[in-house]
């Protein structure tokens, strides 16, 4: 199974970015996909989870600002993010609940990609 992240980039204040995150492998089912954040010097944070059912959950600092979604016919979860502050900054890595074959039910992360916003 492998998690591929794509979408970061550098963009100004105000700006939007899209990222996207895609499964694949031996995929029997995808339970909860999230994206989380670490900017340099601080702890990996928690930006927002869906569930397999479409529940949504989001950190208070991106409520309102930012939407995930997921794609189960493709296996892959967006985060649309708008009005994008410079302490957005950070790399962001999406992780997935993954019931796999051979390996069964596991916790999958992609390999994160940079957003940078300039004030």
């Amino acid at each position: 199974v492998q998690l591929q992240a794509s979408g970061g980039g550098l963009v100004q204040a105000g700006g939007s970015l899209r990222l996207s995150c895609a499964a694949s492998g031996s995929i029997f089912s995808i339970n909860a996909m999230g994206w989380y954040r670490q900017a340099p010097g601080k702890q990996r944070e928690l930006v927002a989870v869906i569930t397999s059912g479409g529940s949504t959950n989001y950190a208070d600092s991106v409520k309102g600002r930012f939407t995930i979604s997921r794609d189960n016919a493709k296996n892959t979860v967006y985060m649309q993010m708008n009005s994008l502050k410079p302490e957005d900054t950070a790399v962001y890595l999406c992780n997935a609940a993954i019931f796999s074959e051979y390996v069964g039910l596991k916790i999958w992360w992609g390999q994160g990609t940079q957003v940078t916003v300039s004030s």
